[in-house]
C-alpha cells in the first residue's frame, strides 16, 4: 500500500481497519495498554530479519513504510509462511494454522475471542524470535513477553501454556529471504520523502538536524507511545511531522571504555538490554517498563525528551549520573546532566530547532550497589505511582557517593538531592537508612491523584529506603517482584 495520500498523523490501526478491511486487528484500549491491536513488524537489521510486536492504535502509518507488517490474517494467508520440516509433502498442505494458532486452539486459550488476535500476534513474534532460532520458552519468558496483552475473560494459565506448546508442532517458517529482497527493493522509496513533506523521515543525523531548523513547529516523533496517545485520546492533528527513528547515527548503541552511550532512537527493548548487560540487577525492574510492545516502539530518548513525571527510564538514567547530548544544526551539540534537562511539567532548555540525540551513561563503578523499584496498581503494563531508583557507593561500611532518581514525586523526573546529601560520608547503618528515610519523605511534596494519595507516596519513599538498607545487607525480601506465577495443578 502506498501512503502518499494518508494523513501523517493517520494511525497504523486505522488504516488496517478502515483502508484495508484487516478488521482481525481489534482496537480496545487505544493506548497501547491491552495489546488487542497487536500487530508483527519485520525489518531488517545486520542482515536479518527482526520481528517486532508493536501496538497499532498509537503507531503512525507513516512510521512503518519500508518494513513488512502481519497482521493476524497474514498467518493464514501469507503467502512466505508456509510449513517446514520432514513430513511428506501432502502433511505439510494440511497445515493450515500457525503453531501460534493451533497452540491457542489445543491450550484453550481464548473465551470471548476479543483480546485473541493481539495474543496470536504475540506468540508470533515470540516464535520468530525464539523457536526458530531454537530457543526454549520458558514460563517466565512468556509471561515478560505477553505482558502487554490483557484479558477480561480468563486466567492467563491456557495462554501462556499456548505459548510453551508452539515449540512441540509442526513447525512454519517465514521465507526471510525473499521478504529482505522486497525491503530491499522497498528502503530507496520509503526514505525518499521531501524535507518538505508532511511527514519528514530524514536518513541521518545532518539531514536530520536540518529538517528540525527548517521546520520548528513539525511535531517530533519516535516511537508514538506518548504522540499516539496524544491523537487518539487528546485527537490532536498534526500536519507536519517530523520522525527521528531513521537517522542513523540515533539507532546506535555504542560501547566506550567510560560510558555507555545511547542514541535516542534506540527501542526501549534495545536500550534496556544494553544496560542490563552492565546491571544484570535491572533485568525485572526493565521488564516492568510497560508491555514488550510499548519497549519494541518506544525508544529511550523520546521517554527522556517527553519528560513525564512518571516516566520510569528517567529515575533509572539520574541515578546511573547520566548525561544527555542535544544538537542543533547552528550550534552543534551539547551536554548536561539528565536531571538539568528539565525548567517544569513537560518543559525542557531545549531551543525549537534542538534534539535529543543520546543519552551518555557512566560505566558502574565498583563499590556501586544499585536497586530500581516500581510501584503500580497493577504488576505488569502499568504506570508507575512511585518509581525510585538508588544508587549508593559503599566501601568500609561507608556511603562515599550516592545518587537518588525519583518518578511520580513531583512535577518532573528529579534527583533527590537533600537526601544524596544525609547519606553522603556516612556509615552505612540502620540509624543512617533511617534518617535518610526520613529526609527522603520531607524532600517531596507528591500529589494526590488516580494512582495514588500523595502522603501514601510519601510513605512509599522512606520504605523503599528501608528496604534497600535491608537487601544491602542480605535479607531477602517479599514483594511482587519476588512472586513467580505458578501453573494451577
Amino acid at each position: 500500500m502506498a501512503l502518499g495520500n494518508v494523513p501523517p498523523d493517520r494511525t497504523l490501526l486505522e488504516v488496517l481497519r478502515e483502508d484495508l478491511g484487516n478488521t482481525g486487528t481489534k482496537e480496545g484500549c487505544g493506548e497501547g495498554d491491552c495489546g488487542a491491536c497487536t500487530v508483527v513488524l519485520g525489518e531488517e537489521r545486520d542482515g536479518q530479519l527482526h520481528y517486532s510486536a508493536v501496538n497499532s492504535c498509537i503507531r503512525l502509518a507513516h512510521s512503518v513504510d519500508g518494513m513488512a507488517l502481519w497482521t493476524v490474517e497474514d498467518l493464514a494467508e501469507d503467502p512466505l509462511i508456509q510449513p517446514v520440516g520432514d513430513a511428506p509433502a501432502a502433511a505439510r498442505q494440511a497445515i493450515t494454522l500457525h503453531p501460534a494458532q493451533e497452540a491457542m486452539v489445543q491450550c484453550h486459550g481464548s473465551q470471548c475471542g476479543f483480546c485473541t488476535p493481539g495474543f496470536v500476534m504475540s506468540l508470533f513474534g515470540m516464535y520468530q524470535n525464539h523457536v526458530c532460532h531454537g530457543q526454549p520458552i520458558t514460563r517466565e519468558l512468556a509471561q515478560e513477553e505477553l505482558s502487554g496483552n490483557l484479558c477480561r475473560c480468563t486466567g492467563y494459565r491456557p495462554i501462556l501454556d499456548a505459548a510453551q506448546q508452539m515449540a512441540s508442532l509442526p513447525g512454519m517458517a517465514v521465507n526471510e529471504a525473499e521478504v529482505l529482497q522486497k525491503l530491499k527493493l522497498l528502503r530507496h522509496d520509503a526514505l525518499a520523502h521531501a524535507i518538505d513533506s508532511a511527514y519528514i523521515v530524514p536518513s541521518t543525523l545532518p539531514e536530520l538536524l536540518a529538517a528540525r531548523a527548517a521546520h520548528p513547529g513539525a511535531q517530533v516523533v519516535a516511537g508514538c507511545t506518548d504522540v499516539g496517545l496524544w491523537v487518539t485520546k487528546q485527537h490532536k492533528q498534526y500536519t507536519q511531522v517530523l520522525d527521528v527513528t531513521r537517522a542513523a547515527e540515533l539507532r546506535q548503541v555504542a560501547q566506550h571504555p567510560d560510558a555507555i552511550h545511547i542514541g535516542a532512537a534506540v527501542t526501549l527493548t534495545d536500550a534496556f538490554a544494553a544496560l542490563t548487560a552492565q546491571w544484570p540487577q535491572l533485568h525485572r525492574f526493565a521488564t516492568r517498563f510497560a508491555g514488550l510492545p510499548v519497549r519494541n516502539s518506544g525508544t529511550l530518548g523520546g521517554n527522556v525528551a517527553n519528560g513525564s513525571p512518571i516516566g520510569d527510564s528517567m529515575p533509572l538514567l539520574i541515578a546511573l549520573r547520566a548525561q544527555v547530548v542535544l544538537a542543533s544544526q547552528a550550534r552543534g551539540e551539547r551536554q548536561l546532566p539528565l536531571e538539568d534537562l528539565y525548567t517544569g511539567y513537560r518543559q525542557n532548555v531545549m531551543a525549537p530547532d534542538e534534539l535529543l540525540v543520546r543519552i551518555v551513561v557512566p560505566r558502574p563503578s565498583a563499590q556501586e550497589q544499585l536497586r530500581a523499584y516500581k510501584i503500580s496498581k497493577r504488576f505488569d503494563d502499568d504506570i508507575s505511582a512511585v518509581c525510585l531508583v538508588l544508587n549508593l557507593d559503599i566501601a568500609d561500611r561507608t556511603v562515599q557517593r550516592a545518587s537518588i532518581g525519583a518518578g511520580g514525586v513531583a512535577a518532573t523526573p528529579t534527583r533527590a538531592r537533600q537526601t544524596e546529601a544525609a547519606l553522603t560520608g556516612q556509615p552505612w547503618t540502620e540509624a543512617t537508612a533511617q534518617r535518610a528515610a526520613a529526609v527522603l519523605q520531607a524532600e517531596f511534596s507528591p500529589i494526590s491523584d488516580m494512582r495514588a494519595s500523595g502522603a501514601y507516596r510519601r510513605q512509599v519513599l522512606g520504605s523503599l529506603l528501608q528496604r534497600y538498607w535491608l537487601e544491602s545487607q542480605g535479607q531477602p525480601s517479599v514483594s511482587l517482584d519476588t512472586l513467580t506465577l505458578e501453573a494451577a495443578v
